[in-house]
């Protein structure tokens, strides 16, 4: 397992056969990186600790990762805060998994109107089918493309 500190918890994210994620009782908190991101005015939110990774060594620095589809208060705030950049000069680019079954997708067009209704500008990053952004670069994706993605994003 590799884990990973979060305010006030660990995660594990397994690279064996065990269960894939793992939190110490308690809160997976807020948005990871957060403080790294807080005053960006484009931000893209992932779900899982490796779609950050892979996105930070591929020179996005403006990622953060809510752990999950599902954004808790805490997160949902943190993207509706006024850093410097007000809603409507915030673009947030929800890059999530797209999973086979849908859930992925779903919760992005979920979170893509509840940022709306708050001011948010959002974008939903439309990944080739069954990937997240680390399977995308695991599979030969490269910044460019993922540039392009961006680019094509969808309200």
């Amino acid at each position: 397992r590799i884990v990973f500190p979060l305010e006030g918890n660990l995660y594990g994210r397994s690279t064996g056969a065990a269960a894939p994620h793992r939190f110490l009782p308690g809160s997976k908190g807020g948005l990871y990186g957060w403080e790294k991101v807080r005053g960006c005015p484009e931000i893209i939110l992932v779900e899982g600790m490796f779609d950050l990774a892979v996105l930070w060594q591929a020179g996005f620095h403006n990622v953060t990762c809510a752990l999950g589809s599902h954004l808790n208060a805490l997160q949902f705030r943190q993207l509706c805060a006024d850093e410097g950049h007000p809603g409507s000069s915030r673009t947030v680019y929800l890059a999530l998994d797209a999973d086979a079954n849908g859930s992925g997708q779903q919760a992005a067009q979920r979170l893509s109107q509840q940022l709306r209704v708050a001011g948010i500008t959002a974008r939903r990053v439309e990944l080739p089918d069954g990937h997240d952004p680390n399977s995308f670069f695991v599979g030969g994706g490269n910044a460019r493309e993922f540039q392009r993605l961006l680019e094509r994003a969808c309200p």
